[in-house]
């Protein structure tokens, strides 16, 4: 590939043999770099984007007009994450996550707070996420030389779970982490269970319901035909089926969404699983 354009010491505009032109982003693959000259694509800490890619345009002017040290940190974040948690993340976070940081540390400069309504959610129900956003703070100190609050760690999180999922699938894990905190209270109040937010029962109950919240904002909700364990439920743990019940009127009410049998009776014997092990 030739460099056409060099946008900062990270960010390079390229166009290959068939003319095809692309961004291709990597730690300082742009120094000392010139229109016209060679590069290859290959190692593995470089990300290749076509500019057929609808973030592709928006990325050229977020490049072009912030420091390249906000993308490198968005490329160790995005490693990071890719890392520990075994998945590819969409390229959309190249764009968002850099965007938000920049502007995170521009709020930090100019002492304006805004909080993260959904802190507490996200960091407790996406813990993994949410260590990673730790670890992408002081990353952010050792590269822009700034603290910013803990609740950027939240924010962090809350990018990489959404570049998880398809971006034309509509998911935004702010709305998904309100739910589940949504149906946790239902669960504790209605079954009057004190649970362990550290115990691996209730880290079960969670990647549950972590599940159950994609498929929502997806509309990929199971709907089998075949209510047998839904009677099942029903018959072996009434008190947990009434409380996916009051889940399944709680969510019709707020969101206008009618949960079929089938979420019903994996809600209640997820619920079950988790009273009868916190008590």
């Amino acid at each position: 590939m030739q460099i056409r354009k060099v946008l900062n010491s990270s960010v390079v505009l390229v166009q290959d043999d068939s003319g095809e032109e692309s961004i291709l982003l990597g730690k300082g693959i742009g120094y000392g770099r010139k229109p016209g000259q060679e590069i290859d694509r290959q190692p593995s800490d470089r990300v290749f984007i076509p500019l057929s890619n609808p973030d592709a345009q928006p990325m050229i002017e977020l490049f072009s007009s912030i420091p390249s040290e906000y993308l490198d940190l968005t490329q160790e974040i995005v490693q990071d994450a890719e890392a520990t948690l075994g998945v590819h993340l969409s390229p959309h976070i190249y764009l968002m996550l850099t965007d938000h940081m920049h502007f995170a540390v521009e709020r930090q400069q100019k002492g304006i707070v805004v909080s993260n309504r959904v802190f507490w959610e996200i960091k407790h129900f996406y813990r993994r996420e949410y260590e990673i956003g730790l670890r992408g703070l002081q990353r952010a100190q050792a590269l822009l030389h700034v603290t910013l609050p803990e609740e950027e760690a939240g924010n962090i999180a809350f990018h990489i779970v959404n570049a998880r999922q398809d971006p034309a699938a509509g998911y935004d894990a702010m709305q998904a982490a309100r739910l589940i905190g949504e149906m946790t209270n239902i669960v504790t109040y209605s079954m009057h269970c004190t649970v362990d937010s550290e115990s691996i029962h209730f880290s079960r109950f969670i990647s549950h319901l972590q599940f159950f919240s994609e498929r929502f904002f997806s509309g990929k909700l199971m709907d089998s035909e075949d209510d047998f364990l839904f009677g099942q439920m029903q018959r072996g743990y009434p008190e947990a089926t009434a409380c996916a019940e009051k889940i399944r009127t709680f969510v019709l009410r707020k969101y206008n969404v009618f949960l079929p049998n089938e979420e019903t009776a994996y809600l209640a014997l997820h619920i079950a699983r988790l009273t009868t092990h916190e008590g």
